[in-house]
């Protein structure tokens, strides 16, 4: 073959390729899309309705990276999620220029004291030092970063022994002693893979004065890699805690309430996101985790959305002043608050009983999960905001507030956030999501289906394994140290010496319209004049 005739065949392959096969494939689809009876679009515009849909399905990708301004997004924005980051990776919080935060809408503000603590007057435990590792950064361009990680000691900005919050100081044999005012939410083993809980039981034992929470899911072996401490939940399906036929098994409690890393218990009456039992694909439920749940494994769950063993109030506190007998350590309870009616009846059974649970997590319905329905979502619960301090002042109305310590849940992500909770009447503070973004997560949004890109929420082990333990573990204690740092900040701008002194007189509420009100007003005009009324 000659030079011309190798060039003529080169040309028509190229033409081929390049017109001929698109052409072709162009009419095949437009044959087969406008014959299916499947998509109304497709029938009308073969190939062209296919574009929308592509479009349609990377849609939340484009507006996450792309199109949203950065104090815009939900869950949370992108200034949030790299709040979060930074404080993992780096340990910073810093930003210049100015507060991207839209001073225009209502929100809380931290009222600020006119002759703020020096950073020596505010009582901070120091020691001893957390030997971490940091990333750095070397050198970043448009399209690459050059970065290393290094070890570095940092403090862990622990609260006094004077200012440590005590749960179960007065009716527990073992109370439980909280050296930090943030632990992680609950979070199941089933719902996070076995390596995001690793991860984070031996980051937040490194950060040390906090705890973890296992979700209803039960206790595992992963929880407890890390020797942190940890608060175990118990849900209405009592995973890890049930006999082959579904009863409540107080052997098992015995047992789990004998491991010295579980320093107290929490009964989850409710949850922001879903209020009802927890919900786990069939997928996800691999025989380990069936194993420690009880159930068949590959088996869709859905637990009861309350408790068989008690039906009112009484019945409940009955049920916690046994836990609490037979194991010897605190005993709480996670409500989601849909009324005042409600939550003054059961605070008030407390009082008359003399009966009443170690602490209480406040969770609000903005809450996250690992897999709910729409509706449960979006309809039942109030905000944490508003949840909060109506738990706080009726607990005081009835005289038993001191008794009882209150944990607040629901999108608290940084210190700011934190803040207006312990104004609001928190003494603790439980995040969930921020920990899971800490590990990992890029918000996806797939929880619920055992795809997580990024191996944090799923159970399959192809996709677990993006998630390296000994590199995440550190970026969950930098982000719990960091956002400790910031709560000391706060406290100091505000004329205080520790953050556990917040009250709602250090709270600011701005309306739309430019209204300010006092924290106390805000109180106020969440509970009903009978409460206002009261001295407080």
């Amino acid at each position: 073959m000659g030079w011309t005739q190798a060039m003529i065949v080169i040309i028509f392959i190229l033409m081929l390729a390049v017109f001929i096969l698109p052409l072709g494939f162009y009419f095949l689809i437009s044959y087969r899309d406008a014959r299916q009876k499947e998509h109304a679009v497709l029938r009308n515009y073969p190939v062209l309705g296919r574009v929308r849909y592509i479009v349609e399905k990377i849609g939340p990708e484009l507006r996450q990276y792309l199109f949203l301004n950065n104090d815009e997004g939900k869950p949370f924005s992108r200034n949030q999620y790299e709040g979060v980051v930074k404080s993992g990776k780096y340990k910073q919080r810093i930003t210049s220029f100015g507060s991207q935060r839209n001073f225009e809408e209502s929100g809380f503000y931290i009222r600020n004291a006119m002759f703020p603590k020096q950073r020596e007057d505010l009582r901070i435990n120091q020691s001893p030092k957390i030997s971490t590792h940091l990333y750095k950064i070397d050198n970043e361009k448009l399209m690459s970063r050059k970065e290393h990680s290094e070890k570095a000691d940092i403090d862990p900005y622990l609260l006094s022994d004077d200012d440590q919050i005590i749960i179960g100081k007065d009716q527990c044999k073992k109370p439980f002693y909280v050296k930090g005012l943030i632990g992680q939410s609950a979070m199941s083993y089933g719902s996070l893979g076995k390596n995001a809980i690793t991860a984070l039981s031996k980051g937040l034992s490194l950060a040390g004065g906090t705890w973890m929470n296992t979700g209803e899911g039960g206790l595992s072996s992963h929880h407890q890699k890390g020797n942190v401490d940890i608060i175990a939940q118990i849900g209405p399906g009592l995973f890890g805690y049930r006999t082959e036929d579904g009863e409540f098994s107080w052997e098992r409690f015995k047992e789990k309430s004998e491991i010295e890393q579980v320093k107290a218990f929490e009964l989850k009456l409710a949850q922001g996101a879903k209020i009802r039992g927890g919900h786990v694909e069939a997928e996800k439920v691999t025989p380990e985790i069936a194993e420690i749940r009880s159930v068949p494994p590959w088996t869709t769950i859905d637990s009861p959305n309350r408790f068989r063993q008690f039906h009112d109030t009484k019945g409940l506190l009955d049920f916690i002043t046994q836990l609490r007998d037979i194991g010897g350590k605190p005993v709480g309870m996670k409500i989601v608050v849909g009324n005042r009616d409600e939550v003054e009846e059961m605070v008030k059974t407390m009082a008359t009983e003399g009966k009443y649970p170690d602490f209480i997590t406040v969770d609000g319905g903005e809450g996250g999960t690992g897999a709910t329905y729409q509706e449960l979502a979006d309809g039942p619960g109030l905000p944490l905001y508003t949840a909060l301090p109506i738990v706080h002042q009726l607990l005081k109305k009835y005289k038993i507030r001191e008794h009882v310590k209150i944990i607040a849940s629901g999108k608290l992500i940084t210190p700011d956030k934190m803040a207006y909770a312990l104004c609001l009447g928190a003494d603790l503070i439980n995040t969930a999501r921020a920990f899971m973004i800490s590990v990992g997560c890029i918000m996806a949004q797939t929880c619920h289906s055992n795809t997580c890109p990024v191996g944090v929420a799923t159970t399959d082990p192809n996709r677990e394994k993006a998630l390296v333990v000994e590199e995440k573990m550190y970026r969950v204690c930098n982000y719990v140290v960091s956002t400790r740092e910031g709560l000391f900040n706060l406290a100091g701008a505000a004329g205080l010496s520790s953050p556990t002194e917040f009250t709602e007189e250090h709270l600011m509420f701005r309306a739309m319209n430019g209204q300010l009100y006092s924290g106390k007003e805000y109180i106020q005009g969440v509970l009903r004049p009978s409460i206002d009324q009261i001295a407080l």
